[in-house]
């Protein structure tokens, strides 16, 4: 190249060099005369500009590893800092020393009680800011705040909790010692504290699912004119571990599709899990950031705490920026775990300029340079920033540090989560961190630390709280106000037989009481219809027309059916919540609705159907979670039973929910049959979660098959909510007779093997409709138990499946839709010497004809039969040849498959 080349080429460059100066100065004062926000708004319109000319500008969801928020525009703390960080420096040392302290004496059996104290560590700051100066309590003016404190921050918030005098020391010295009724549990549970927690977050992931439904009800109250909500928040504090949880980002969508900016998540990004880096070889804070930007959400990224700004105003040619972006996670968890010549050296070595640029600082000075998360002026600018934007969810992303201020056992290392014991010299070191007035001969007894009440810090603590309305968290028990429900008589055409040659299924018979109940002028508007993209498969289409689905801005947009009675209409107070298909997202709404009582002040009633098969196996950690959260409401699973739903095999056919259902313990289970037992039931789950306000909810399953419906004989209501009643007898004067039970649709097979008997064999029988065998069961276990504790009562209850086969004749048997352990139930209250059959479909579904299914699985008439004939044989009653002759007759093969391993 020619030396007039080179100038030529020279020139250039520095012509576009100073071109670039040029745009970079002027979008420099467009920052400062306009904003930042004017700023991005230019930039967006120059991108969009580039595109449409043909310029390839990749996108990329991802802004520079430094704070959203630059120094010059965050606004200034309004609190007083020095007694804010004494607060939080006393309510560390309490959180600790109960953790270590429950777990000094190792009991007889010697398992230990186990507790986190890394976790509150790195959120200490951020919950500090929250409680001073943003979480509003509920008042007459305002709903509240809800928060979602991250689980394993437990001990600090009953730290703050007891230097408030919320808390006494003998339950703080109770910590996860609950059996004497006066400890205090683990994580987050309003089971176990009912006026205390409101939100269960453990396990992880459920918390942020449950939050963002939470705050969509908000908004639903809001536009159906049934609470105001306008200004109410839902913060949630999640760690970036939980992240990595499907749920924790499976619902982040829907956030910001429905503009929910009452929506605060709190990402504590302390890079490390219980086994070691979240991201060792990434930057979990840049992922986070794409996914949430990418999904809508407004982020703001917190990173780097106020000592760093010097740094970063002087880093002209961005070369800190730039070692701050290609340093990864598990090196900024190793900086933290050292010291500060360690950072000097493996940080700022790793080019000569960031040398020189702390040349002038000690290893202490840098050793001071903190994360964002831990600065009380950057965290209240953050949430400052969160609580004021309009139209999307903010999701915080904040550096912080696992165990910070844990010293040389805790800070940042990998076993920190699980870190509950601390040895006399980490207790001192982290005495001398804080500053607590602890005396060294007082240090082996770890004492708990509240200044005295009318010093300058509990006046503050208590005059933050006073100010925004009272303590958090804390949790409603009772909704104020008091609904009637409707009387049985009211649903009288479900009630009663149905006309000659007119069948119906139980899932018809739901919409019937479910449009019932809309037409109550008290209830109805409290009704909440949920479903998860199956409306039509349960012929709950008339809704749409009726109440409208709910969606925040209307309907934009004509849809296909119009010209249909039952069109597809959205709206923006509409009342069913179509949630998609998405069962999960659906039962999160359904927690939302049924928690309404306590987290609104406002009772809801909440109907979620679904396929049964894709209820309790896909939600049951969520099914869970709704019994510690004390929700009130109906499940409902369609479809139900493993020979029900026909033709959509084994993925579709349900077989195990009522097993999964009982597991919880104010989980009320039923399987009815008829349309009558439908309506009773319902009617009293709305007599006892909405009239009596009672910590329940109802699980019901509901078939697709049709039949006639033989309506209500009046004195059966009691054995349709206890859980069985005779429902037929024939051949009373038979020689040899059985006892028949069945639940769901199998009962009817019941009933024909009832007939067949009769005929066949000459044997009479009496039919049972168990519409719980859980409820029995349990009634059964409560009887049991009592006689245990009280050997020599004489007024000792019997079970009630005991007191009702007393007096009848011959060996039981029972069949249902479900795998055989859930008849089975119980087996222990069927009176001493009866035999007792049980039929049931273990194993895969398969899609056939109903009859060749429940051929298949050994449910049908002929096997009741042949199961009562055995029944018969083996109490000497019948020869066992005639079981033999019943094979034969009804062409039964006995080497057919298993159906458990087919």
């Amino acid at each position: 190249m020619s030396s007039q080349q080179d100038s030529s080429s020279a020139q250039v460059d520095q012509d576009q060099a100073l071109e670039t100066q040029e745009w970079l100065e002027a979008l420099e004062a467009v920052v400062d005369r306009e904003g930042p926000d004017r700023a991005h708004e230019i930039l967006e319109k120059l991108v969009d500009l580039a595109r449409r000319s043909g310029a390839h500008i990749p996108f990329s969801p991802n802004t520079a590893y430094v704070n959203t928020i630059p120094p010059g525009l965050e606004p200034p703390h309004p609190g007083n800092l020095e007694i804010e960080e004494r607060i939080r420096s006393f309510i560390r040392w309490n959180a600790m020393a109960m953790v270590v302290r429950a777990n000094r004496e190792t009991p007889p059996d010697g398992g230990g009680l186990g507790g986190h104290i890394a976790s509150f560590a790195s959120l200490a700051t951020m919950i500090g800011c929250g409680q001073n100066h943003f979480w509003h309590a509920e008042t007459e003016d305002h709903g509240g705040d809800m928060v979602f404190f991250q689980g394993h921050s437990s001990p600090g918030v009953y730290a703050r909790a007891f230097m408030e005098g919320r808390l006494t020391e003998d339950q703080m010295d109770n910590f996860r010692q609950e059996v004497d009724g006066h400890g205090l549990p683990s994580y987050p549970h309003p089971k176990l504290m009912p006026e205390f927690w409101q939100f269960p977050t453990v396990s992880m992931g459920l918390g942020p699912l449950m939050a963002i439904y939470q705050a969509r009800f908000l908004k639903y109250l809001h536009a159906r004119g049934i609470a105001d909500t306008s200004g109410r928040k839902v913060w949630v504090f999640l760690g970036d571990g939980e992240m990595d949880e499907p749920e924790s980002l499976g619902a982040i969508g829907l956030a910001a599709r429905e503009k929910l900016d009452n929506l605060i998540f709190i990402v504590n990004c302390n890079l490390q899990r219980l086994d070691g880096p979240v991201r060792g070889n990434g930057k979990i804070i840049q992922e986070l950031e794409g996914t949430f930007r990418g999904a809508g959400w407004n982020v703001l990224k917190l990173i780097w705490g106020g000592y760093w700004d010097p740094l970063l105003a002087r880093d002209k040619e961005g070369i800190l920026r730039r070692v701050m972006e290609e340093t990864i996670d598990g090196e900024y968890q190793a900086y933290k775990a050292n010291d500060g010549a360690y950072v000097r050296e493996h940080f700022f070595g790793k080019h000569p300029k960031l040398l020189e640029m702390v040349s002038r600082m000690s290893d202490d000075d840098i050793w001071r340079l903190n994360r964002g998360g831990h600065d009380p002026n950057k965290v209240f600018a953050a949430f400052d920033a969160a609580s004021k934007h309009e139209g999307q969810p903010t999701v915080i992303l904040a550096k912080t540090i696992k165990g910070y201020g844990m010293g040389h056992v805790g800070q940042a290392k990998n076993p920190s989560h699980q870190q509950k014991s601390l040895d006399l010299d980490a207790v001192r070191e982290f005495r001398d961190r804080f500053n607590i007035p602890v005396a060294d001969d007082k240090l082996e007894e770890l004492p708990y630390y509240v200044p005295a009440e009318d010093s300058p810090v509990m006046k503050y603590l208590h005059e933050r709280r006073k100010a925004l309305g009272g303590y958090l968290p804390k949790r409603r028990q009772r909704a104020d106000e008091q609904l009637v429900v409707p009387s049985l008589e009211a649903f009288k055409a479900i009630l009663e037989p149905t006309a000659e040659g007119r069948e119906i299924s139980t899932t018809q018979a739901f919409v019937r009481f479910l449009n019932q109940l809309l037409r109550d002028k008290q209830v109805g508007p409290r009704v909440v219809p949920i479903l998860a993209d199956e409306s039509r498969t349960f012929g709950m289409e008339g809704l749409f027309r009726q109440i409208g689905i709910y969606a925040p801005e209307g309907q934009k947009y004509t849809p296909v059916d119009k010209d249909q009675v039952m069109y597809y209409r959205e709206t923006a107070d509409g009342q069913l919540l179509q949630e998609g298909i998405n069962e999960q997202g659906a039962f999160s709404s359904w927690i939302a609705a049924a928690t309404s009582y306590s987290n609104s002040n406002r009772i809801m009633i909440p109907f979620f159907i679904y396929y049964s098969m894709f209820g309790f196996q896909r939600f049951g950690d969520l099914a869970w979670a709704a019994g510690d959260m004390k929700a009130r409401g109906f499940v409902l699973g369609g479809t139900a039973g493993r020979t029900t739903l026909n033709g959509e095999g084994l993925q579709h056919e349900d077989g195990h929910s009522h097993i999964q259902s009982s597991l919880i313990p104010n989980c009320i289970s039923y399987d009815p049959t008829f349309a009558h037992e439908v309506a009773v039931i319902l009617q009293s789950g709305l007599k006892r979660m909405v009239e009596n306000q009672e910590d329940v909810y109802f699980y019901v399953t509901l078939m697709n098959e049709n039949y006639a419906q033989p309506g209500l004989v009046d004195g059966d209501q009691e054995g349709i909510l206890r859980g069985m009643y005779k429902f037929k007898s024939v051949g009373e004067g038979n020689d040899l007779r059985v006892q028949l039970m069945g639940s769901g649709t199998i009962l009817r097979e019941v009933i024909a093997a009832q007939e067949l008997l009769e005929k066949d064999w000459n044997i009479g029988s009496d039919v049972w409709s168990v519409t719980s065998f859980t409820e029995l069961r349990r009634n059964g276990l409560d009887c049991e138990r009592f006689a245990l504790l009280n050997p020599e009562a004489s007024d000792a209850p019997v079970a009630y499946v005991t007191e009702k086969l007393n007096g009848t004749q011959g060996p039981i048997v029972v069949s249902t839709d479900y795998v055989k352990s859930f008849g089975d139930q119980i087996r222990p209250f069927v009176p001493a010497g009866r035999t007792l059959k049980v039929l049931g479909t273990d194993g895969f579904g398969r899609s056939d004809f109903r009859s060749k299914l429940r051929e298949h699985f050994e449910v049908n008439r002929h096997f009741v039969v042949l199961a009562a004939l055995r029944g018969l044989a083996e109490e000497g009653k019948l020869p066992m040849s005639k079981v033999s002759e019943a094979i034969a007759k009804y062409g039964i093969n006995p080497n057919k498959a298993n159906p458990q391993y087919a």
